[in-house]
């Protein structure tokens, strides 16, 4: 399973990985914060406390997480949507979590994910590196992205056409 860094710009970190399902049903679960807790690697999104049934532009969601042993609630607002294609929500303190998916065949993905800072002023970026932030963002995308990956396996058949392209 690979997932590859994504040069996406200064302040950014991404990567991208080849999903073995179709591009409309990994939007879904995206596009549906009450399954968000499905997606995140990192262990810190716990469950949906206020959202719509359905992201959509200038949406609004609280989910309840929890980082560093300590609980608290975070609400985003959607900043960037495109139905089926992209879904990107802001947090209170400026940075972002983008998903981009772009089709492949019928049915793989080229699935991207980034967190963004570069909304955020240079005192709230040390706090961020202070507390290892970074890092933390990096192995969790990576983790999310193979958690993907490991819930759409490759057919026999789909990895017998690719050998043999």
């Amino acid at each position: 399973m690979t997932v590859t860094t994504v040069d996406a710009g200064p302040r950014k970190i991404a990567r991208a990985a080849e999903v073995n399902a179709p591009a409309a049903d990994l939007f879904e679960i995206v596009a549906d914060p009450r399954r968000h807790h499905e997606l995140d690697g990192g262990g810190t999104v716990q469950s949906a406390i206020t959202a719509p049934d359905r992201l959509s532009a200038d949406a609004k969601f609280s989910v309840q997480m929890k980082q560093y042993g300590f609980p608290y609630k975070i609400t985003s607002k959607v900043i960037d949507f495109v139905d089926g294609q992209v879904v990107e929500w802001q947090h209170p303190l400026g940075h972002s979590w983008r998903w981009e998916f772009k089709p492949l065949t019928e049915g793989t993905t080229l699935v991207t994910e980034t967190f963004d800072y570069s909304r955020i002023g240079s005192a709230k970026v040390n706090g961020l590196k202070w507390f290892g932030s970074f890092k933390h963002n990096a192995a969790s995308i990576e983790a999310t992205l193979r958690q993907l990956q490991a819930k759409y396996p490759a057919t026999p058949a789909a990895s017998a056409e690719s050998t043999e392209s």
